[in-house]
């Protein structure tokens, strides 16, 4: 039997991580069928080229255009700072991007926060990749992403062919096929 004063300190950890997936109040908006609001845009059957039809601001406040990701793989990771699950992918998304320097686009897009909080995360984990400010949701509606941690895997014409939650290995698997 648990002594009734360690409930909590047993309960906080997992109510912690429920939160990266449960937390409704800061997902991004939906239209009014319920689904991601600006998801149009990613139908089936539209050209390839609306994929690279968005834009936002890098964490240094630069311009960043959807297009400079044409030609090549392209790897989105769609994270919140306040995620755990989030922060345990660091590592991973890093081995990425360094194993495949040159040959795959690796982008973080932080959303669900506010710039600030965004900047932070991505400045605390220096990653060695490009992260984009999204707090107001833009990229994420655009991709059709609802909760973090997420990715969309385009090849090199810009066809998703992975998205979603996806594991270090998995993740890996996918860029190396793509990578031959």
């Amino acid at each position: 039997m648990i002594p009734r004063s360690l409930v909590p300190l047993l309960l906080a950890p997992l109510l912690l991580l429920a939160s990266c997936v449960t937390d409704t109040a800061a997902e991004p908006p939906t239209d009014a069928d319920g689904s991601a609001a600006g998801t149009a845009s990613l139908a089936a059957g539209t050209e390839v080229a609306a994929v690279y039809d968005f834009s936002g601001t890098t964490i240094d406040g630069a311009k960043f255009e959807g297009s400079s990701l044409q030609g090549r793989p392209a790897v989105l990771w769609f994270w919140a700072p306040w995620c755990p699950t989030c922060r345990g992918q660091v590592d991973g998304v890093t081995a990425l991007a360094e194993r495949h320097d040159g040959e795959v686009s690796v982008i973080g897009v932080g959303g669900l926060d506010d710039a600030g909080a965004i900047a932070d995360f991505a400045e605390e984990h220096d990653m060695g990749i490009p992260h984009l400010q999204d707090p107001d949701g833009a990229v994420w509606r655009h991709f059709g992403i609802t909760a973090q941690s997420a990715y969309v895997v385009l090849d090199a014409d810009g066809v998703v062919v992975a998205e979603g939650s996806l594991g270090d290995e998995e993740l890996a698997a996918e860029v190396a096929e793509l990578v031959g």
